[in-house]
């Protein structure tokens, strides 16, 4: 990086402070339209359904088409295959030629977690030079969104392309600010699909400096009350996650809080949790009366053996007991809740298709089983729908990415 380009950076920083949060990215896509000469910059954010980006801009009342609240709008631009969706699912910046513009197409991206694309649209052809500074601008926005948006509901609320219920708001608060992580040994995506009235399922993990810890877990019933039922367990699985406790330990504190605390009589949640040592592979699972996990391992998918164990919150006193898993290089443990097994759903051969999608980064093999499940279950799917892909490289250390992603890694074209 050339002095001079640090030093706008660390002006696209300022300026970026300077503002209130919800000008932050206007700060930052002023700054680099004056620095390129630009005709044009935007913002592009992904929608929370992962199959649209949503143009977000300021424009006083009467401007501009899109949906409104106050002076900012949001233009959905749903995924067509073309060159927005390609840039977003591959990784790479796209540069588009117009009749008066060229524009550049470059994602915003943290860890592997697609935030969205910054556009660009130039007077002249972009040398290659050029399109790696409007790369690496893009990422500094990733962190500039992801700190802003702790402060404003304005990125939240570009991303709704629906309302949300109050079932669904709750749901939404317990699931991780990422989506997607990118380490030297894995790579972790999940995705929920959530039924027309909630069916309390979550996804949640974090990563330690040698343990990955995750979990996927499916309150039973639908609505308010399943999803206070599933924020009892989550909230009692982060409670003992961070103070240090194994993972039966987890599971059994769990289980106390949901039998204790739940408002309704007899409520259970259904589990997996799962912690993988980083150095060495070795996953330890415990399986609460869930779906078991499935690996896919050299061209075959083939479920998890685990020791049985009781819902949480079914019997206060159960004792719980976990089991092993060695992963090897080039696996993919795959978690999922029962709403993609049932109903129609079940008509989805999910072996098969885990198989089918096996080239597609994490990222975007979520969203594909999730298309499946619509397709096969939906429009309005009547139970959640959720998904916990990672796979599993064995190699603990540095990670290797360009502008928040592992080029590497991204989906292949097969």
């Amino acid at each position: 990086m050339k002095d001079s380009e640090r030093a706008a950076l660390m002006g696209i920083l300022q300026s970026a402070e300077r503002g209130a949060p919800v000008e932050a990215v206007e700060a930052v896509t002023g700054a680099v339209a004056t620095a390129l000469n630009a005709l044009g910059v935007s913002l592009l954010i992904a929608d929370l359904s992962g199959r649209a980006l949503v143009r977000l801009t300021h424009q006083p009342a009467g401007d501009g088409a899109g949906r409104r609240q106050d002076e900012e709008v949001a233009e959905v631009l749903p995924f067509d295959g073309g060159p927005y969706e390609q840039a977003l699912r591959q990784q790479t910046a796209r540069v588009i030629p117009g009749d008066d513009r060229w524009t550049v197409l470059a994602p915003v991206t943290e860890r592997g977690e697609a935030i969205g694309l910054l556009e660009i649209d130039l007077p002249d052809e972009p040398d290659d030079d050029v399109v790696a500074r409007i790369a690496r601008t893009a990422h500094a926005l990733a962190f500039i969104v992801i700190a802003n948006r702790r402060h404003t509901d304005l990125f939240e609320w570009g991303q709704r392309t629906t309302p949300f219920s109050l079932s669904a708001e709750i749901q939404r608060r317990l699931l991780p600010a990422s989506f997607t992580c990118e380490a030297g040994a894995f790579t972790l995506s999940g995705w929920l699909e959530p039924a027309a009235n909630v069916g309390g399922d979550t996804f949640d993990y974090s990563l330690a400096r040698d343990v990955l810890h995750f979990s996927i877990t499916d309150a039973m019933g639908h609505g308010v009350a399943s999803a206070l039922t599933a924020t009892l367990g989550v909230g009692s699985l982060r409670n003992t996650r961070r103070r240090g406790a194994s993972l039966v330990a987890q599971a059994e504190e769990s289980n106390r809080a949901v039998a204790e605390h739940a408002n309704v009589r007899g409520a259970y949640v259904t589990a997996v949790l799962g912690r993988i040592d980083l150095t060495t592979g070795r996953c330890e699972l415990v399986n609460a009366g869930h779906v078991p996990p499935m690996l896919v391992r050299d061209g075959r998918v083939a479920p998890v053996e685990l020791p049985g164990n009781f819902p949480l919150g079914m019997f206060p006193g159960e004792s719980y007991r976990s089991g092993e898993l060695p992963l090897l290089a080039g696996d993919r443990l795959v978690l999922v809740t029962d709403g993609m097994r049932e109903r129609n759903a079940a008509d989805i051969d999910l072996p098969a298709a885990l198989l089918r999608l096996a080239h597609l980064h994490p990222r975007e093999a979520v969203r594909a089983l999730s298309d499946a499940v619509l397709a096969a279950a939906g429009p309005v799917l009547d139970d959640d729908a959720t998904l916990l892909v990672i796979d599993w490289y064995n190699s603990h250390g540095p990670r290797n990415s360009t502008a928040g992603a592992d080029r590497s890694r991204v989906s292949s074209d097969e």
